[in-house]
């Protein structure tokens, strides 16, 4: 039996004999070598079947008129489908839809124009501006003119100002002498001035403790929530940090 020494002495294997090993199922041989062009395989009966073109059936198709069975015309229809067979009837309140063109009646045929028809038949004359456009030519006026109302005169009336009325302010106006010699006071000074924007966290110490925090005393509650939970404490831990 070989010696650990003699063992250890053997060289290793070389690993590296094959360099182009491209799969782990081979690993003392070679793979065989390819002798033809392309992968053989063979199809299973389903793919044959799937791989076969569709066949295209050319007969002529059957009329769409039939022969009625000699069942069908002796057939004779029940009180339901007679009832469904029926039309069905306009809803409530329906109208039949009005002639586009209504005939005119004999009176609207022979009706003649009073003469505030043919006045309101005439075109509106327009007033055009000096110098805006070509003057317009003298329309003959077909209005009758009528005495105006007293309500149509008191709205032409025009509005007068109030008895008060001191009338517009002028643009400038002088400057009194108290408001020409006023002294502004410390207080207006200090809020005329812009405001002092610090930076963040400026003149900040985080280490510094208030008075009202160094004074203050905590309550029964918060005594009670610093203890730790009684199901947490062993049988000889009072809780205080301590064994008794």
């Amino acid at each position: 039996m070989a010696t650990r020494v003699q063992m250890l002495s053997q060289p290793k294997p070389n690993r590296l004999r094959y360099p182009d090993r491209h799969s782990v199922y081979w690993l003392d041989q070679l793979p065989p070598e390819k002798t033809g062009s392309t992968t053989k395989t063979e199809l299973t009966p389903r793919w044959l079947e799937l791989c076969r073109s569709r066949k295209f059936y050319t007969q002529v198709t059957i009329s769409p008129v039939w022969k009625v069975s000699e069942w069908a015309l002796k057939a004779v229809p029940s009180n339901r489908l007679c009832s469904l067979a029926q039309p069905r009837n306009p809803a409530v309140g329906w109208q039949q839809d009005h002639l586009l063109l209504a005939p005119l009646s004999r009176g609207t045929r022979t009706a003649v124009a009073t003469s505030r028809i043919c006045q309101l038949a005439q075109p509106k004359r327009r007033v055009l501006l000096e110098g805006s456009g070509p003057k317009p030519k003298p329309v003959p006026m077909t209005h009758i003119p009528c005495k105006a109302s007293a309500h149509i005169e008191l709205l032409a009336t025009p509005k007068f100002d109030h008895p008060k009325f001191e009338g517009e302010r002028s643009v400038g106006w002088p400057v009194s002498r108290a408001a020409r010699n006023y002294v502004a006071s410390p207080r207006l000074h200090e809020l005329s001035g812009p405001k002092e924007r610090k930076a963040l966290f400026e003149g900040y110490n985080p280490y510094i403790v208030s008075l009202a925090a160094r004074s203050a005393s905590p309550s029964p509650r918060i005594q009670q929530l610093c203890l730790p939970l009684p199901r947490k404490c062993s049988s000889n831990y009072d809780g205080l940090g301590q064994i008794p």
